[in-house]
Parts: C-alpha cells; sequence; structure tokens
C-alpha cells in the first residue's frame, strides 16, 4: 500500500505532463496530446502577445470592460481603435431629461463582449500607454459594432474608417444619436 500511493502521484504527473507540450508560438492554448482535444488555460497569464515590434502584435483573451472604447486583457490596457465613447460618468440628454449615456455605453460593450474571447491587432500605443488595437469576438468588430449601434462615435481624428457606421447610427437616431450629448473628446477637456 505505501508503494501505491507514489505510483500513482508519479502516473498521474506522466500524464498531466504529456497532456501539456506546449507550442512555444502559443502559449496558452495547445492541442492536448493525451486526450485529443485543443483547449487554453486561463491561470496566471490570460492574455497572448505575440509578434515582433515590426509585426502587428496580436492580444487574446477574456476582457474587462473599463468603458466603452476600453478593455483590459490580463493586465494590457487596451483602447479600441478608431471610436470614442461617452466617458462612463458621462450624461447625455434625451427631451430634456439627462440620462447616463456613458454608464449605458460601457453596459452595451460588456453586453457584447461577454464572458467571450477577445482578440486585438494592434495599431499603435497611445500617450496613456494603453495598446490601440482593432478587437474581434469571433466576427464581430467591436468598434464597428459600438459606432453602428450608437454607442461610440467614429474618431474621425485618428481615423476614418467608421464614418459610414456612424452616419447608419445617426440616421436610425440609435443610442447617443437618440438626443443631445458633447462630444466625448470635448467633454474629456478640463473646464
Amino acid at each position: 500500500m505505501k508503494f501505491l500511493i507514489p505510483i500513482c502521484v508519479i502516473l498521474f504527473f506522466n500524464f498531466t505532463v504529456l497532456a501539456h507540450d506546449r507550442d512555444k508560438k502559443n502559449i496558452d492554448c495547445h492541442e492536448d496530446s493525451y486526450f485529443s482535444f485543443y483547449h487554453c488555460h486561463r491561470t496566471l497569464n490570460r492574455m497572448h502577445l505575440v509578434g515582433s515590434s515590426r509585426e502587428k502584435r496580436t492580444l487574446t483573451g477574456i476582457p474587462k470592460v473599463t468603458d466603452g472604447d476600453s478593455i483590459r486583457i490580463g493586465n494590457t490596457r487596451v483602447r479600441l481603435f478608431g471610436i470614442d465613447a461617452p466617458e462612463a460618468n458621462q450624461n447625455c440628454t434625451f427631451r430634456g431629461i439627462e440620462w447616463l449615456c456613458g454608464w449605458e455605453a460601457t453596459n452595451a460593450l460588456a453586453n457584447i463582449v461577454g464572458k467571450h474571447w477577445v482578440t486585438c491587432i494592434q495599431r499603435d500605443i497611445d500617450r496613456y500607454g494603453r495598446v490601440v488595437a482593432v478587437c474581434t469576438t469571433g466576427p464581430i468588430d467591436l468598434s464597428a459594432w459600438m459606432v453602428v449601434n450608437g454607442w461610440a462615435r467614429a474618431y474621425r481624428r485618428y481615423s476614418a474608417d467608421y464614418v459610414k457606421d456612424e452616419e447608419k447610427a445617426q440616421n436610425a437616431k440609435r443610442g447617443i444619436w437618440r438626443g443631445d450629448f458633447v462630444n466625448p473628446w470635448e467633454w474629456r477637456r478640463p473646464q
């Protein structure tokens, strides 16, 4: 009996090692060689950042939504490329009544992301040290979705990619377009 426990531990350890041969290119997700299925680890390092400074870098993980145009994957702060959403504590008006449009924009992004994996392709790094990226969950471009549903403006200062989506939202009076609002970049300016 006293030999059975060490043998079980050794066998378990060997199967665990066999099951977790990792490809150096993809540290978090891999084919399980023992059980023959593909899976990902969400332990200490929930994100995967690959590529050199000359290549486009890719960041993947389950994000936490910070506001309508910002997420966090692991310890990396990500700003969605090409859009500017109302700040989390920004108000808008609808028929003379104030409403929490920034809070609703944040919730809209949180609802579309849910607990899904997001993939972000870096475009730049902003002055606050955030990765500026085009992020998708499945086939959905998060920036396009936020703009076409009226929860963010196309940030023309940096990109024209989402201008047509903004026109659709404005014509349909979706999200912030159903009432009056201050552009997020103006609202942030010191008074």
